[in-house]
């Protein structure tokens, strides 16, 4: 195929994102570099997302729109994929809760076979269109409620996958023992959890669940800077827990 069919086609499909996600409301590019890697990406996402909180308050499962933001996890872990990118190379992998997209981004530009997992459909839209911006390509996506995922989608991914990746999924503590139970469905026996935390109270919970279900691997710690002068001093740590 002709290079500049290929060049007309990438950008028809980022107009169609970029048409599809002006339902969310207002949207802001920021430049993002990764602390560790110096990898640099355009990430678009809400101008406000505080907006997006009446939307919450009427939906039964009170799924807030943490997605909206970037956090000092996503960051990490995309980071600790770009110095590693060996580690994920023709893998297949599953982000869970994928947000704006920064670390399927990496995982992409890292030569993974990329599935997306979100509640929001308006996550899913932007982090499609991050992907395909930054590194040309979108990954698959399934619209997913974590906390009590469809038996369809156990019946059709579950137990396949050599890496599943995490970032900043554990706010409450409802998060942890549907979080483990999903983990020990999705995760190849032997592949890993690549879990990226802020240090809540609620992910040390967590890790200890895993640790007593076998859950066992290193962890790197990242200090950032963050772009966001509001999470200076948030160290956030790396766990790639090996399923026993």
């Amino acid at each position: 195929m002709p290079r500049d069919h290929l060049g007309r086609n990438l950008i028809e499909r980022l107009n169609r994102l970029r048409s599809e996600a002006r339902r969310i409301g207002p949207l802001t590019e920021e430049c993002l570099e990764l602390p560790d890697s110096g990898h640099v990406y355009a990430i678009t996402r809400p101008t406000d997302p505080d907006a997006l909180l009446d939307r919450a308050a009427a939906d039964p499962e009170q799924n807030l729109p943490y997605w909206a933001e970037v956090w000092p996890s996503g960051i990490a872990l995309a980071d600790a994929i770009a110095k590693e990118p060996g580690a994920i190379r023709d893998t297949p992998v599953l982000e869970i809760g994928s947000g704006l997209g920064v670390t399927a981004v990496a995982a992409i530009q890292a030569g993974a076979e990329v599935i997306v997992a979100d509640y929001s459909p308006d996550s899913l839209v932007l982090c499609r269109y991050n992907a395909l911006r930054n590194a040309g390509r979108e990954p698959e996506m399934l619209r997913v409620n974590w906390r009590r995922p469809e038996r369809s989608l156990l019946d059709r991914v579950g137990g396949s996958f050599p890496i599943v990746l995490a970032a900043d999924v554990l706010y409450e503590g409802r998060d942890v023992e549907p979080l483990l139970r999903l983990v020990a469905q999705l995760v190849a026996p032997g592949g890993l959890l690549w879990l990226a935390e802020p240090g809540r109270p609620v992910a040390r919970r967590f890790l200890e669940a895993a640790e007593e279900a076998g859950w066992r691997g290193p962890t790197e710690v990242h200090h950032g800077p963050w772009p966001d002068p509001k999470d200076e001093g948030i160290v956030v740590g790396v766990h790639q827990l090996r399923r026993g």
